[in-house]
């Protein structure tokens, strides 16, 4: 029998209806504790890397969408070139002096920027 309350919790036992009222209470008020930083680390975890990362592959496939021949990109490779053109989920970009083609997935992009917002940059500094 001893070793019978040593397998089981008390929580457990509790809930059968095996112990008083206050432990019951204190049990339940000592579970809650317990768990309270781990729901802590969980909503810090969320609202500090989950949350933003998903924020920036929204903003990330929004300038895939709105892509378009003529577009610099910068590849998660860390080719940069400017796009040709793009069927389905491929993108062909040109790059260097010989413009070189080359065709990527539009997964493979990691940068957008459009013809306007790199003529805005340079003129800044």
């Amino acid at each position: 029998m001893n070793l019978f309350y040593t397998l089981i919790p008390a929580y457990l036992m509790s809930a059968a209806g095996t112990g008083t009222g206050e432990e019951a209470g204190g049990g339940l008020q000592s579970m809650l504790t317990m768990l309270l930083p781990f729901a802590l680390i969980i909503a810090f975890m969320y609202f500090f890397s989950i949350r933003p990362q998903k924020k920036k592959e929204k903003e990330l496939k929004a300038k895939l969408d709105a892509m378009r021949p003529g577009d610099n990109v910068m590849t998660i490779g860390g080719i940069v070139g400017r796009v040709a053109n793009i069927t389905g989920d491929e993108v062909t970009i040109y790059t260097s002096v010989a413009n070189t083609m080359m065709t990527f997935k539009k997964n493979a992009i990691s940068t957008v920027l459009s013809p306007a917002s790199t003529v805005d940059e340079e003129g800044t500094d």
